[in-house]
């Protein structure tokens, strides 16, 4: 299960969605694939409206997990259906700061999000909550709840570059993750964080991400012969650097 082809992958059958769930697959590539896919992405699809003049967004998430580490045993477990709390932040920048809860039932994910204020999120990040039980919104309700009921708190920042393209009509976005790396010492996504690179290069992570279908000339590009991991997740590969017992990177 770990492994898959991408040349062999069947996005054919893939088109039994959820209501409010999209398709997502990941894989290693290394750079020679990278630049074969992205310059023939570069021809028909449309970079992302937030990227810089290299293609590039910078993309830092604070990750929450439970005192019994549910979110990253659950993960590794290939549990089908589970969820994340991350709080996201692009370029360093404090203009936009998201809450987001990624849940995933087999292959189909789904996210909500709400837009939280810095203080808001200094408040979160000291386990001051009790502005979040009074809250209207669902999200921030929920993860009050999880915090007293199942103690979730920060755990660990992922930080990394995202290159993406995008066809609007069934909400396709293909993107390559470059320079993985996990925070050390801090779980302030605003502080002078220093960062380690946790995944090896040449390696970068390709994501492809729509609805209900993979149009066919998207899919064509896509048809390279490299044998990659499968499922991955950024958050446990992170978590392995704070890691309190050898059997975690099972």
């Amino acid at each position: 299960m770990y492994k898959n082809n991408i040349k062999n992958l069947n996005f054919k059958n893939c088109n039994t969605l959820k209501s409010g769930f999209r398709h997502e697959f990941k894989y290693y590539i290394n750079f020679f694939e990278y630049e074969i896919l992205r310059r023939k992405l570069k021809c028909c699809l449309e970079q992302d409206e937030n990227s810089d003049e290299f293609g590039n967004y910078h993309i830092r998430s604070l990750y929450f997990d439970d005192i019994h580490n549910t979110a990253l045993y659950e993960k590794q477990a290939g549990v089908l259906t589970r969820k994340k709390y991350r709080i996201r932040i692009y370029n360093l920048s404090d203009g936009v700061i998201k809450l987001e809860k990624k849940s995933r039932t087999g292959q189909f994910i789904s996210k909500v999000s709400v837009s939280i204020t810095k203080k808001q999120y200094y408040k979160i990040l000291h386990k001051d909550v009790g502005f979040m039980k009074v809250s209207d919104n669902a999200l921030l309700k929920e993860l009050y709840f999880d915090m007293v009921s199942s103690l979730y708190e920060p755990i660990v920042i992922v930080d990394y570059v995202r290159e993406a393209y995008v066809w609007q009509p069934n909400n396709v976005r293909i993107t390559f993750d470059k320079n993985l790396s996990t925070g050390l010492n801090s779980v302030d996504i605003f502080d002078d964080v220093g960062t380690i690179k946790v995944i090896e290069e040449p390696q970068l992570i390709l994501e492809i991400k729509y609805d209900n279908f993979l149009p066919d000339f998207i899919r064509s590009i896509l048809q390279i012969n490299s044998s990659q991991k499968y499922a991955i997740s950024k958050y446990v590969i992170c978590r392995k650097y704070s890691k309190l017992n050898p059997w975690e990177d099972n």
